[in-house]
């Protein structure tokens, strides 16, 4: 796009899903066909007419041309209804009726509507509402009188909240007043679907691990307009061969599979075609809300073991690495060479003789940060640009001094508050977003506290928060029966790996106080 801005491209070729990302026009623009392959129906459809508009839009260059021409390559049967759609004014239509239940989720979620007569009133302030009047059969409506939209606002509201309430997304008391439940507030923070948080609060357990979180992930409503093209699916078949997690009987014409194999090549760094580069980008850009999401329906169920999983998850796509991959990996311009001379070196002085001088390690970002820069020079023999991108990462790299307290620890009683104050200091305040050249999108970093109990797989206590340099924490739970408790203190990254910190503390418990104690 730059070298087409600067002039030193002069001929541009565009895949139709570009035209609506794309901020530049032409004095001529040509539409080579107006079908594309669907891969859901095995079939060519043709374009949306509201996407033709948009690339006939791209053709005229603001200030500098006078007229802007554009031509059209269809088949002649096709010529009159094209000529209509472009030279008649289009009528602008509400959909507003096939996304419904999300709208009312989020008005239900701030409290807007609370009960279903709010519903109806809240729709007669739409758009959608003007247009039932003026185009009644394309809404399916049998008249326009008072009757026949009040009745079909109503039926309309009707199934719209009870599929919400099916899926557990709002709960219907006395038939008519509405509230949030917990999965709906998730949904509406994170901005996903109704249906794909129905489907977390299904598929996720407390067994479900990092391979099961990317199935559930990669099955999201938000994935199902992934394109499948033409002879595409001989490549993911292909693909399917190299990814570590096999899929077993996939349909390569399914976008679930496609985003799937997309994710876990991403993980793998795989080298993709410019059209499936594309379709992972897209797939990235929604993937960390889902994570996100997943982490708040696991930790809601109080499951610790997948909800530490899903945080590392994060990780690993923020990163483009699997979790086993040396902490290395993340360095720009750190290939297997460099990082198999970094273990090598490591190997070597864990062997090394009695009495032999010891030098550390280097299996992590901290080790990297901590050599000289002469033996660092000598280790990774990258040219002076390359040592600054590694510095720059180094310098941004979380380093974290966590300290943390049980209040009253002495008089902790069973039924009563335990109350833990984290205190977070970074060494360098945070300037920018997360470094991750393999991401598609600038992200801000993020971290959770938890307390867990890994012995019996349970999810106490978790906060998120944002770090720029310093904050304090408090996390609190109600003190379970009379004894000593082992807890352990997670401090987790979404963005980088290996910075995590934990820490184990135990609560001694005492029996409650009776009725005349407390008296």
């Amino acid at each position: 796009l730059s070298a087409r801005l600067a002039g030193a491209v002069q001929v541009m070729v565009a895949s139709r899903s570009l035209c609506w990302g794309m901020s530049i026009a032409a004095h001529l623009v040509i539409i080579m066909d107006t079908q594309y392959y669907n891969g859901k129906i095995h079939a060519y459809v043709d374009y949306p007419i509201y996407d033709v508009l948009q690339m006939v839009g791209h053709a005229n260059r603001p200030l500098q041309d006078d007229e802007g021409r554009c031509v059209i390559m269809c088949q002649g049967s096709k010529k009159d209804f094209f000529k209509k759609f472009l030279y008649e004014p289009l009528p602008v239509e509400s959909h507003l009726d096939h996304c419904m239940h999300d709208h009312f989720n989020a008005e239900i979620v701030t409290k807007t509507i609370e009960n279903k007569q709010d519903a109806v009133d809240y729709l007669t302030w739409t758009f959608l509402y003007r247009r039932m009047t003026q185009n009644p059969n394309y809404y399916n409506l049998q008249g326009v009188s008072h009757r026949h939209l009040s009745d079909h606002l109503s039926e309309l509201v009707e199934q719209t909240l009870s599929d919400l309430e099916q899926s557990k997304c709002i709960s219907i008391e006395d038939e008519m007043d509405v509230a949030p439940l917990n999965l709906g507030m998730i949904a509406a923070y994170y901005y996903i679907n109704y249906t794909t948080i129905e489907l977390f609060s299904m598929s996720l357990n407390a067994k479900t691990k990092v391979r099961g979180l990317i199935e559930i992930i990669s099955n999201a409503a938000e994935y199902e307009n992934i394109p499948i093209r033409h002879h595409e699916d001989n490549l993911l078949r292909q693909l399917a061969q190299k990814v570590p997690h096999k899929l077993t009987n996939p349909k390569f014409n399914d976008p679930h599979v496609k985003t799937n194999l997309l994710l876990q090549a991403h993980l793998s760094r795989m080298q993709l075609s410019a059209e499936l580069q594309s379709d992972t980008e897209e797939i990235l850009s929604k993937a960390i809300r889902l994570i996100q999401a997943c982490v708040d329906v696991l930790s809601s169920n109080g499951w610790l073991s997948p909800a530490l999983a899903a945080m590392e998850l994060a990780q690993m796509v923020t990163q483009a690495m699997w979790s086993k991959d040396s902490y290395l990996k993340q360095l720009p311009h750190f290939t297997s060479e460099h990082i198999k001379r970094c273990t090598d070196k490591a190997s070597a002085e864990e062997n090394a003789p009695p009495g032999t001088q010891r030098l550390p390690g280097v299996e992590s970002v901290f080790d990297i940060m901590e050599m000289e820069d002469e033996d660092r020079n000598a280790l990774l023999q990258l040219s002076d640009a390359q040592i600054a991108d590694v510095a720059r990462f180094c310098n941004r790299y979380p380093n974290i001094e966590l300290s943390y307290e049980v209040v009253e620890k002495e008089s902790i009683r069973s039924g009563g508050p335990v109350v833990v104050l984290v205190q977070l200091e970074r060494e360098e305040e945070v300037t920018g977003p997360v470094i991750a050249p393999l991401f598609p999108q600038k992200r801000e970093e993020g971290w959770w506290v938890v307390i867990g109990d890994s012995k019996s797989n349970s999810l106490i206590s978790i906060k998120r928060l944002t770090l720029q340099q310093k904050a304090k924490v408090k996390l609190d739970f109600v003190a379970p029966a009379t004894g000593t408790h082992n807890y352990t203190l997670y401090f987790m990254s979404d963005a980088y790996m290996g910075c995590d910190q934990e820490y184990k503390f135990s609560v001694d418990v005492k029996e409650a106080e009776s009725d005349s104690e407390s008296d």
